[in-house]
């Protein structure tokens, strides 16, 4: 039928189509490639926990000094330990600033609900501005119990 294989023109009608199957195929692989590296933007940014001292107060005012620390346990400087209502009950937020040694210094007076025994009180973290800090995960809460008994 042919006697030469450039005398074959068949190949060129399916080219097309080919290329554009590969094109779509190859665009969608990219998108979802691209979806599962932007989910992934903890990479290289280090994860934010509170220290709370004391981590069991009773209700009424307390001084607490709240260490913002990474998982190796260092301290962070300049970052925002805000104090908000849990369990147990602040009568509005407080917020406090790190200083160089990762400490903040917070005044609480939480309270309990009636017939509650214990609360908490949720410590969150606004981490310093281009430290590649990130505070996305439930960070350590502080124990408000009832009554006058107060541990540190």
């Amino acid at each position: 039928m042919f006697e030469r294989f450039s005398d074959d023109e068949r190949a060129i009608e399916g080219l097309p189509v080919r290329l554009v199957i590969a094109l779509v195929v190859g665009i969608a692989s990219l998108s979802v490639m691209m979806n599962t590296i932007g989910g992934l933007t903890a990479l290289g940014v280090t994860e934010l926990d509170v220290k709370p001292q004391p981590e069991v107060v009773a209700e009424g005012s307390n001084e607490i000094t709240v260490t913002v620390i990474t998982p190796e346990g260092e301290p962070v400087a300049n970052a925002t330990v805000v104090a908000k209502d849990g369990t147990a009950t602040l009568s509005q937020i407080r917020p406090a600033k790190t200083g160089p040694d990762g400490k903040a210094t917070l005044s609480l007076s939480p309270s309990l609900g009636p017939n509650q025994a214990e609360g908490t009180i949720t410590l969150d973290v606004k981490p310093p501005a281009g430290g590649g800090y990130t505070d996305d995960r439930e960070n350590t809460k502080l124990l408000v119990v009832s009554g006058g008994a107060q541990s540190s």
